[in-house]
């Protein structure tokens, strides 16, 4: 074979059109410690939570200034002097939120600090039963059971607990304690139905509930008006007053409204903790919450949790109500002693993402609000609804995260890295 036949080896570039091995991978870049941590902030539900109070608070400082009338009137020539629309606008919505922290937090304008610290008292009193209601609602959440009926469970607890308190003589201090369990069993009692009937009978609780919070409230009207709870010689539908040996001690004096039921919500919420996060009970009331078919193939009786929850539930919003009997209205009690309070813990628990300390904050936030909310009506005339509107509002935008997160642009939640392909890596392995 001569020279001429000889293949000359394969000397073509790249781009000759002869096919090269693709270039080797690299691996992604491992994102630091801070970035992991600024994401599990800002995806988190807590974030939500804050963001959405932030949301609630600008929504609402939108409508203060529309109610204002020297902004309707200076609206009027705006294009002439719009200084003085923007001053009014300023002066009216920093006007009405520095009257709401006056009013529950400290009053700047006490002469000394132990009259300016009087609000955040106040603001920890109306926080009392909040949290206290919104545990037990919290709780009902986390096994999966929407428990709206804290009005008639703590109606219930402040008939039986408040029948002990004025009705027996006992040593003090023993009174308190037995009026506080017979408050504390008689919310179990009633919110314990509702978990029998849903075992037995898979009645949805919602139901349920709705309808023993209108039998609670005709029930106790009728003994408040004709029955045992009846105060003698009255023609009101009133109790009689508590008696001194069952009222609850007051923490900081008479001269403060704060009393020892803020000790009980306290150890209340340590107990819900420690129930929903370190108990054997607590763990199976989480399984049965995410999947009940699940946790009944794993051996659990979903039938019991269900009691189980209703009781415990039931049992703390009662705390609520005979924490209004023996703590905050001690003169005698009415139908109405619930005072909204059942249907506001669904939001305190909802703020608090069923998450007993998340309660706890959420409560002390309602409780301020209701607090600065007659401040601000007082100071500013501006109306107390307005604080209704704000509370309404923050539970709007819990319940839209997506809507939180496009406004201020936080990144979605649960978004992993992305990971080699399996053919890439194993590339990469040669």
């Amino acid at each position: 074979m001569s020279d001429s036949h000889v293949k000359a080896p394969d000397t073509q570039a790249p781009g000759d059109g002869v096919p090269t091995e693709p270039p080797m991978p690299t691996e992604p870049t491992e994102p630091s410690r801070w970035h992991n941590m600024f994401r599990e902030i800002t995806t988190g539900s807590a974030i939500i939570s804050v963001l959405a109070v932030l949301l609630a608070l600008i929504v609402g400082a939108i409508m203060i200034a529309f109610t204002d009338k020297e902004v309707q009137a200076s609206a009027g020539y705006f294009f002439s002097r719009p200084g003085d629309m923007l001053g009014a606008i300023w002066n009216s919505v920093s006007g009405a939120y520095s009257a709401l922290f006056q009013g529950s937090i400290y009053n700047f304008r006490r002469d000394s600090f132990a009259d300016g610290i009087k609000p955040l008292t106040e603001t920890l009193t109306f926080a009392t039963p909040l949290i206290a209601a919104g545990l037990g609602v919290a709780l009902g959440f986390r096994v999966g059971l929407f428990n709206i009926g804290g009005r008639g469970q703590m109606l219930i607890a402040a008939a039986i607990g408040g029948w002990v308190a004025f009705s027996f003589e006992l040593p003090y201090g023993i009174h308190m304690v037995v009026a506080l369990i017979a408050g504390i069993l008689g919310g179990a009692l009633w919110g314990g139905i509702v978990g029998l009937l849903k075992a037995r009978t898979g009645a949805h609780e919602v139901i349920t509930t709705i309808m023993l919070n209108y039998v609670a409230f005709y029930l106790v009207s009728y003994l408040l008006r004709d029955g045992f709870l009846k105060a003698p010689g009255s023609n009101n539908p009133k109790s009689p007053a508590t008696l001194e040996t069952a009222v609850f001690p007051d923490l900081l004096g008479p001269k403060y409204n704060l009393h020892f039921g803020f000790i009980l919500v306290i150890i209340a919420t340590f107990f819900t903790w420690w129930l929903l996060s370190r108990s054997n009970l607590g763990f199976q009331f989480k399984a049965v919450g995410l999947n009940p078919n699940a946790a009944r193939v794993a051996g659990i009786s979903v039938k019991r949790m269900y009691v189980y929850a209703m009781l415990l539930s039931g049992g703390l919003v009662g705390l609520a109500g005979i924490n209004q009997v023996l703590g905050t209205t001690t003169s005698g009690f009415g139908a109405g002693i619930d005072s909204g309070i059942g249907f506001d813990a669904i939001t305190v628990a909802l703020l608090g993402r069923s998450k007993p300390w998340g309660v706890f904050i959420a409560g002390i936030l309602f409780g301020a609000f209701k607090a600065g909310g007659f401040a601000m009506q007082a100071a500013e005339g501006v109306p107390v609804d307005i604080v209704l509107v704000v509370q309404s509002l923050i539970v709007l935008f819990i319940a839209a995260p997506p809507l939180v997160r496009a406004i201020f642009r936080l990144p979605a939640p649960g978004v992993a890295r992305k990971a080699l392909p399996s053919v890439t890596k194993e590339v990469a392995a040669k």
